[in-house]
This record gives structure tokens, sequence and C-alpha cells, in this order.
């Protein structure tokens, strides 16, 4: 079975007797530029991928959450919504049971739910936001619920934090909710606005390489929360509320006050600060109509910001870079919150196998398994399909 709606609806059946009320689903993410900025109030620049989250759900009347995966068949979770707690279940079904928890005053009855998809867990795609958000979608049509699409950003965003745990930003939902197809998603994360930027690299003889570098991260294990700290540690030394709010790199020099730490928050901020400066410009050249490959060298100056001042990156994403660069890429970084994940690169369309092959190669040299990639093409947000 090929199409994505009908064997979630097929599965869902097959398990609870039933048909479902609908099926619905949200993409992953790929952050062309603009890591860690989002939860200081900075710029980012996403784009949705093909590969989604799929939920198909029905209502129940007994004030049960039971939740099945095609990707965790032995992990099942059947709880009930009164006793949804933070933290419990834990794993993939945490994701669905938060959003449910956020709505949870308009769940009196319960839910059958079943999730099918394809966005690579652990490889910095947002495979948790793309669930979260198909299930927060799946609520608003099915209980009827005046949720404008900021509004379920904000339900998958809280469910992701104060659920599960995990510190991130709004950056992974709303690429999720708000991404448009053949556009790249420019998001000041401190007022909302949002614009999308044209982005068919296609035209232009281009493509954005995805590597898995198959380094798992999980943002409520990793480093991910003490950078967070440390960037509000050093907005609060600076005097601003967000590090958004600096605009000169001289600025953070006061930081370094002789002590290993703040050399440290130093820079940490000045990633921040300049990964800022690099969304405005890359998305001032697509607006401009200029050569895209003219973003190259600002995506590599964003991974070696990560890989030196915010300390996000790992050495297969490194070797990654490196040797994408090596065979001919315009630019190539890591994507997402880093300790793992995957890596972009921007190559000329006919070079996709050239680069893919080098990057094989040098993983092979690293003893490390071949990766998964695949070339990334700007999709559209989350939406109903049955």
């Amino acid at each position: 079975m090929t199409d994505p709606a009908a064997r979630a609806a097929e599965a869902f059946e097959e398990r609870f007797g039933r048909a479902p009320e609908g099926v619905w689903a949200a993409p992953g993410r790929l952050n062309v530029i603009g890591e860690h900025t989002d939860y200081n109030g900075g710029f980012v620049l996403p784009i949705a991928l093909p590969h989604t989250t799929r939920a198909a759900v029905a209502r129940r009347d007994d004030g049960r959450l039971v939740l099945r995966s095609l990707q965790h068949p032995d992990d099942d979770a059947d709880v009930a919504v009164a006793e949804l707690t933070p933290g419990t279940p834990t794993g993939w079904a945490g994701y669905v049971a938060g959003v449910v928890h956020e709505l949870a005053g308009h769940v009196p009855g319960g839910l059958d739910v079943l999730v099918d998809g394809d966005v690579p867990a652990g490889a910095g795609l947002s495979s948790s936001a793309a669930l979260e958000c198909a299930v927060a979608l799946a609520l608003r049509d099915l209980l009827g619920l005046d949720l404008a699409p900021g509004d379920l950003v904000d339900v998958a965003r809280r469910a992701e934090n104060d659920f599960v745990g995990a510190p991130t930003g709004i950056l992974d939902q709303s690429a999720s909710v708000l991404c448009e197809a053949g556009a790249a998603l420019f998001l000041d994360t401190r007022d909302r606005s949002a614009e999308q930027v044209p982005f068919d690299l296609a035209a232009a003889g281009l493509a954005l390489l995805v590597v898995d570098s198959g380094t798992v991260h999980d943002h409520a294990e990793s480093g991910y929360g003490d950078r967070r700290r440390e960037c509000e540690q050093a907005a609060a030394r600076l005097g601003v509320d967000l590090l958004r709010e600096v605009d000169d790199v001289a600025a953070l020099d006061v930081l370094a006050d002789g002590t290993p730490e703040g050399e440290l928050l130093r820079r940490r901020a000045r990633h921040v600060v300049t990964e800022d400066a690099r969304v405005l410009r890359v998305v001032a050249t697509l607006r401009s109509g200029e050569d895209p490959r003219a973003i190259g060298p600002l995506l590599t100056e964003g991974h070696a910001s990560l890989r030196d001042d915010f300390e996000v990156s790992v050495p297969l994403l490194d070797a990654c870079v490196e040797a994408a660069l090596e065979a001919g890429a315009h630019g190539a970084r890591m994507v997402g919150g880093g300790f793992g994940g995957s890596a972009l690169a921007l190559v000329d369309a006919d070079a996709v196998d050239a680069v893919t092959a080098a990057v094989t190669e040098r993983f092979a040299r690293e003893g490390a398994p071949a990766p998964r990639s695949f070339v990334a093409v700007p999709s559209a947000g989350a939406r109903r399909l049955a």
C-alpha cells in the first residue's frame, strides 16, 4: 500500500476494530539556517520536509487514551486522560500524551490514536514536533476547537517543553505547522511575524542534500538544556532579556571577565548573535533573486560557529561537512539541536551522487556505517489527509 492515509487508516482498523474518524499529517523540518536562535528570540529559516508523521484518530467514550505506533509495535500506551502526568508515558507516546494533556479539558471521552510516519527519529529533523503537530491538528478538527495555526504551535511546543521535558523553542513546531511548499519560512521568533520566502533550488540547478550521521540525539537528554541556560546567563550579564537584543558582537567582550565561565558565555552568545546575522543575510540573498549558491559560505560559517562557539557538533557531523565541501558542495553545516543528527549540503543538482559518495567514503574511513541521505524539497505543513 503506497497511500499514507490509507495505510494509517487500515492499520488503525486492524488494531482498534473500527475505522478512524480521520487521518492527519505533519512534516519534519530542515532548518536552512538559524540554529539555537529561537529560544533567544532570534530568526530562523526552516523548510518542511516531504517526510511526515501521520495520526489516525477516533474518539472514545471511556476516558482512556490508547496509543499504537507502526514504528514502535511493542511500545503501546493505555492511560486515563484524567491521569496524564508530565513524564508518563515516556518514549514516543509522551509526545502524543503531552498534546492531549494540553487539551485535556476538551477530551472528556478519550481517544484512540494510531501513529505511522517516515520522519527519521533522532536525526535532527524534528520527528517529535511532526508527531505533536499531527495530533494537535487532529484534535482541533475532531473536537471543533477554535485554535489558529499559532495556537497549534503553542500547544505542541508546551507538550514538548512541559510534558516531555525538552526545553526547545518554537522553531520545530512553527515549521511543521506554518511552512508552505516551495518556500522557506522566515520567522521572527520574538514577535512571531512570518514570511514565506521563495526557495526553488531546482530552478537554479541546485539541491539541498541531507545526510543523517546515524548519531542519535535527544533534546530531553542531551546538552541542549545546558546551552539554553548558558544563553540565559549571558543575556542576564549583558542586561537584556534575550540575546536577540544584542546586534553588535563587540558588545559581548564584557562577558570575557578573565574567568573560564565568562569566556564560555561570550562564545555561546557570539554564536547566537552571528547566527541571527547569517539568517538575515541568507534571506536578503533569496529575496534579491541572486544566485542561491551565494548562501553556501554562510551555511559553512554557521557550522563553524556551532562547532567552535556553541560546541554542539560531533565528529561524524564535522566529517560529513568536510567531505561534502571537499567534493564541491557550495556550503554545508550540521542541522538541528546538535549532539548528533544530520547535516545538509548545498550542491549542484548533478553533483548529488558524487557528494553522497564522497561522504559515504569518509564515513567508511571513520569506521561508521554508510549514512542515509536524501534531497530535501520544501513541502507543505500540517494538513488533514482523510
